[in-house]
């Protein structure tokens, strides 16, 4: 690994050296070719000839950039230098949020609930009994249907009236909703678990 590693940078040395040489050559050629025909010129003919030769820029030390400058090699380091009319555009892998991150972000308004429910699970009783007390109370008043509630003489009514009591609780206290304009707007009762049990009955 050493060896050949040797070899290549005793290359590198001997290429250099000679472009370094060769720029030499050419610079002290056209030194030289300039000062010859600098007599014989007119000076309105100067301008021109100093349009197409132009020292090399002092900023740059490197000879090997110097030759490749005059082979007519440019690089990417003065691409848009002193182009004032070129806009950066900015990349497309960049991402959204960085390029909008010194917008202000508008808060969202959260529009206030108009429904709320009140949920009860596991009641031990016939659903069908229970929807009997649930068909009296649909589309009424909360507070008329808590007084339905109380006169009705059965052992539902009971178990409803702490469901709507419950609903009507949730709705004023979490959401800030007038009491005095609370509608039943549904009431029904689903089929839940059944558990089994042993059924009696005649077979004959």
């Amino acid at each position: 690994m050493v060896g050949w590693q040797r070899h290549l940078q005793c290359a590198l040395r001997r290429i250099r050296r000679r472009l370094e040489h060769n720029y030499s050559l050419s610079s002290n050629y056209s030194s030289t070719s300039t000062s010859r025909l600098s007599p014989s010129l007119l000076p309105s003919e100067l301008p021109g000839i100093q349009r197409l030769w132009k020292p090399p820029s002092a900023s740059i030390s490197s000879p090997l950039y110097q030759y490749f400058q005059q082979l007519g090699i440019s690089t990417s380091r003065k691409l848009l230098a002193g182009s004032s009319e070129e806009t950066p555009i900015s990349s497309p892998l960049t991402p959204v949020l960085a390029i909008d991150s010194g917008k202000t972000k508008e808060k969202k308004v959260v529009a206030n609930r108009t429904k709320v429910q009140a949920v009860l699970k596991k009641i031990k009783q016939s659903p069908k009994k229970f929807n009997l007390v649930a068909a009296l109370i649909r589309g009424t008043r909360v507070e008329d249907a808590l007084l339905q509630l109380q006169v009705t003489v059965k052992r539902a009514a009971k178990t409803v009236y702490q469901i709507i009591h419950s609903a009507r609780a949730n709705a004023t206290h979490n959401h800030g909703l007038d009491p005095d304009r609370l509608l039943v707007a549904e009431a029904f009762i689903g089929k839940g678990m059944f558990l089994k049990r042993v059924l009696f009955q005649g077979k004959g």
